[in-house]
């Protein structure tokens, strides 16, 4: 390993950030010092609105194309051949040359940070020639080098494939890949990992984590996750509200925080391990309230959703007259019981069917074979009118709950919507029972003549919730739900949907990638791999003894809330991903399980593992 010199690459000094809005200036960075040296890493963690991103993108001068101005402080970079600048008062043609060249930057939703009408190839060559004067051949091998380190299969195809034809966290790598292409002296991630799998967050850690070693970069990385700053980081600074509160070597703030907001924060931490020994869910205790009582939930035996042989797949087009070629078999032949009043969690990485198991329950995609039944009602045989009945027994919530908001309606209108369409409620009853499910998600009632836009990420999911259950539904499809929000709202918004488990004997499907969250609320668990439930049984015993190799790689990469217990490049052993797309004489093989212990099954047949 380089031994590198501590000399500071990045410099913040009493940074200074405010943004004009109707309402007058707003302060978004009060007043935030701290450095980063070549070869380590420094996490920047908080919540929204605490300023992180803010700080990162007035280091690439970005923060002036969305309106901010840098009112104060001083934001040192050491460049490789001229040494210190003031960033703040570089002008913009030099900035271009520093931000592609020296400082790179990787975004955290990889679709706004694509262009969706060029190809993958042509924006990854793009910055190699202009910062780089490679010629053509050149930067493609360089991008396909590039491909291959982040790991994306078939890099060839890639190349010539847009944005939209990929997956998130394909998308993810990309944008990783773009952010390396030009070998940069800082590198900036903002909340890169937040909408990925375990197992290709443990990945794309570990490369950037080689990457630092191996040239010296320093790292900026700017998370809400504390299990991947307990992975990650060599020192921690802890913002809010626009300030630091605190900053200290990773093993100190985890050991000993100092800072109220600090502990708060790591209280709110769903930690792998700690339901060990504990069969059921139960909800968390958060920083404040240790003394409230929390009850396990219990469920009960009776078996509310049955699902036999479901397959579901996607045609694949080709040709001029665009025919059919071949077919992705998103779900092959998947089986299982949901009781009633219990939580049935669906984990596996993106692409593993776990979505799309979800929205087949719900014919929002149609199977091609297998039965559902909901409460003893088949579903698929259902014709439309009957479907639309059953619809209000099942609801779904989203990942993402500003595209499922209406931006341009009232949050109480888009609560109410549900109850108007069904006719089950109207006039005061229909008011009375929208102030009751504000209550009940815990929005105080001033927010019900809001619009979406208005509310935060966390507020926004739990007005999806409310219209979730505003039909006293019987199962909530929740894909997802809380994997884009911050820890203690994750919390909250979690105990918030066990409680009302409790109270409603509602049942849940929980389809998320987050391991930890699922050993919290969940009484079963389902792991999927291409298509095909690999490992299904109680939570306790298919996360304390797994026995697929599948499971066991999935529960080895995921980041533990502790700087002791990292894990090394060699923990993390993936086998590259086979394609899901088969021939249309492709015949599938039926699932054959075996019973391990008392329901607790393990596929027999080859998964392709």
């Amino acid at each position: 390993m380089l031994d590198h010199p501590k000399t500071p690459i990045a410099n913040f000094e009493n940074l200074r950030v405010e943004f004009e809005t109707k309402d007058g200036t707003v302060v978004g960075v009060e007043d935030v010092s701290f450095d980063i040296n070549a070869g380590e890493t420094v996490c920047v963690v908080g919540e929204s609105g605490s300023g992180k991103s803010v700080s990162s993108l007035s280091m690439m001068r970005l923060v002036e194309f969305g309106g901010g101005r840098l009112a104060g402080g001083k934001l040192e970079f050491d460049r490789k051949d001229s040494g210190l600048v003031d960033v703040t008062k570089v002008d913009q043609s030099l900035m271009r040359t520093i931000r592609g060249n020296e400082i790179g930057m990787i975004f955290q939703e990889p679709m706004t940070a694509l262009n969706p009408v060029f190809t993958v190839g042509r924006q990854l060559t793009e910055g190699l020639r202009v910062h780089k004067g490679m010629s053509k051949s050149q930067a493609t091998q360089q991008a396909l080098d590039l491909l291959q380190q982040v790991r994306i299969p078939e890099p060839e195809r890639r190349l010539k494939q847009f944005p939209h034809e990929l997956s998130g966290g394909m998308r993810q790598r990309v944008v990783i890949a773009m952010a390396l292409a030009c070998e940069p002296r800082l590198l900036i991630a903002d909340e890169p990992t937040t909408a990925l799998d375990v197992t290709i967050q443990a990945e794309i850690l570990a490369l950037i984590d080689r990457l630092k070693r191996e040239t010296g970069t320093a790292v900026m990385f700017i998370t809400h996750d504390m299990a991947v700053v307990a992975q990650m980081a060599d020192r921690v600074v802890v913002m809010y509200r626009g300030n630091k509160v605190e900053e200290g070597p990773v093993e100190q703030i985890f050991k000993d925080p100092k800072h109220s907001y600090t502990q708060a924060l790591l209280a709110a931490v769903p930690k792998l391990g700690e339901m060990a020994g504990k069969e059921l869910p139960e909800p968390m205790r958060l920083f404040g309230d240790e003394n409230t009582v929390r009850n396990p939930i219990k469920g009960t035996n009776e078996p509310l959703l049955e699902v036999k042989n479901l397959v579901t797949r996607f045609p694949v087009k080709g040709g001029i007259l665009r025919r059919t070629v071949a077919n992705v078999h998103a779900v092959e032949d998947v089986s299982f019981t949901l009781m009633k009043g219990r939580t049935l969690a669906l984990v596996g990485e993106s692409g593993c069917g776990k979505s799309t198991v979800g929205r087949s329950l719900l014919r929002l995609v149609e199977p091609i074979s297998g039965e559902v039944s909901i409460a003893g009602k088949d579903i698929i045989a259902m014709k439309p009118e009957e479907l639309r009945a059953a619809r209000g027994d099942m609801q779904m919530v989203f990942q993402d709950p500003f595209a499922s908001l209406n931006p341009q309606m009232l949050l109480m209108d888009q609560v109410a919507e549900p109850m108007r369409n069904y006719g089950t409620h109207s006039g005061d009853a229909l008011q009375k029972r929208i102030e009751m499910l504000f209550d009940r998600v815990e929005l105080p009632r001033s927010f019900l003549r809001r619009y979406p836009h208005e509310l935060s990420g966390g507020q926004r999911q739990r007005v999806a919730i409310a219209r979730a259950l505003a039909l006293n539904p019987k199962l909530i499809i929740a894909d997802e739900a809380v994997s884009a929000l911050d820890v203690s709202v994750q919390a909250q918004v979690l105990n918030l949907m066990m409680e009302l488990q409790t109270e409603l004997e509602l049942s849940f499907l929980f389809i998320s990638h987050d391991m930890a969250v699922v050993e919290r609320v969940s009484h079963d668990v389902g792991v999927m791999y291409l298509g095909r439930l690999v490992e299904i049984g109680p939570r306790s015993k298919v996360f304390e003894a797994p026995q697929h190799a599948y499971t066991q790689a999935l529960m080895k990469a995921v980041p533990i809330a502790d700087p002791t217990q990292r894990k090394s490049e060699k923990d993390l052993n993936f086998k590259p991903i086979p394609s899901p797309i088969h021939d249309l004489d492709y015949v599938a093989e039926a699932s054959e399980y075996r019973e391990v212990s008392a329901g607790h099954f393990v596929l027999t047949t080859d998964s392709g593992y």
